[in-house]
C-alpha cells in the first residue's frame, strides 16, 4: 500500500476501521504473549517492534479528521479486563530495566523528569485500547474509532510513545555496548528532580541485562 494511498481522505471508513481494530488486536494479542513469559530473551526487541507498529496506527488515528461518535454519550461497553496479572507478569520480566524516568510534556518548559515503569505503561495502554476493541466488537464501529482517537491524543499516545523510547534506549545500551545507568532505589511513587535523579542513578554494564533480555552488544 502506497503512502497516497494509506492516508488518502477518501479511503472507505470501513477499510480504515478494520485496519486500524486489526494493528490495535495484534499488538493486545502480541503484548498478551510476551507477558506469558514462555521466551523472556526475545521481550525487549518484540516489545520493541509491537510498540512501533501500534504508534503507526495511532499515527493514522492523530493524522485523521475529528471522528464524531454516533451517539451523544458513550454506550457502556461492559467491565473493563483486570490487567494486574499482565502487569506483575512484564514488571518481572523486565526487572533490571523496567523503571525508566520522562518527561511527560516537552513543551511545558522546566518540567522535571519523572519516574515511570514500562510495564505500568503497557498495561495503560492496553486498557484503553480494550475499552474501544469492546466497542468495535459489539458492532459500534464509529464508536470504537471515535475513544481510540480521543485516548491516542489524552493518554495512551503519549503513554506508549515514551515507552518506545526506553525500549529503544535499552536496545541501543546493549547494541552500542555502552553502560546502562540503573535508576538504584528509584520507584514510581516518587516526585523526584533532576539533581535527585543524579544522584539516585547507579551503574551497571549492559551486559548484565543483555542475556537475561536477549540482546548481544556489537563486538
Amino acid at each position: 500500500m502506497s503512502d497516497a494511498t494509506l492516508h488518502a481522505t477518501t479511503q472507505d471508513p470501513d477499510d480504515f476501521a478494520v485496519q486500524i481494530a486489526d494493528q490495535i488486536e495484534s499488538f493486545l494479542v502480541a503484548v498478551t504473549e510476551v507477558a506469558k513469559g514462555d521466551e523472556p530473551d526475545s521481550a525487549v526487541p518484540f516489545l520493541l517492534l509491537e510498540v512501533s507498529q501500534l504508534l503507526l496506527a495511532g499515527g493514522r488515528l492523530g493524522a485523521h479528521e475529528d471522528i464524531v461518535p454516533d451517539e451523544r454519550y458513550e454506550p457502556d461497553p461492559g467491565p473493563e479486563a483486570d490487567v494486574d496479572e499482565l502487569r506483575e507478569r512484564l514488571a518481572a520480566m523486565l526487572e533490571p530495566v523496567d523503571v525508566y524516568s520522562e518527561v511527560f510534556d516537552p513543551y511545558e518548559p522546566r518540567k522535571a523528569p519523572v519516574p515511570a515503569r514500562i510495564s505500568d505503561d503497557l498495561a495503560d495502554v492496553i486498557t484503553d485500547l480494550r475499552h474501544g476493541m469492546a466497542h468495535y466488537r459489539a458492532g459500534r464501529t464509529t464508536e470504537a474509532l471515535w475513544w481510540w482517537q480521543f485516548s491516542y491524543f489524552s493518554n495512551w499516545g503519549a503513554t506508549a510513545s515514551a515507552t518506545l523510547r526506553a525500549l529503544q534506549s535499552v536496545v541501543a545500551h546493549v547494541r552500542l555496548n555502552q553502560p546502562l545507568e540503573e535508576l538504584d532505589g528509584l520507584d514510581t511513587d516518587q516526585d523526584l528532580g533532576d539533581e535527585i535523579l543524579a544522584e539516585e542513578a547507579g551503574r551497571v554494564m549492559a551486559k548484565e541485562i543483555a542475556d537475561p533480555l536477549g540482546m548481544r552488544p556489537v563486538k
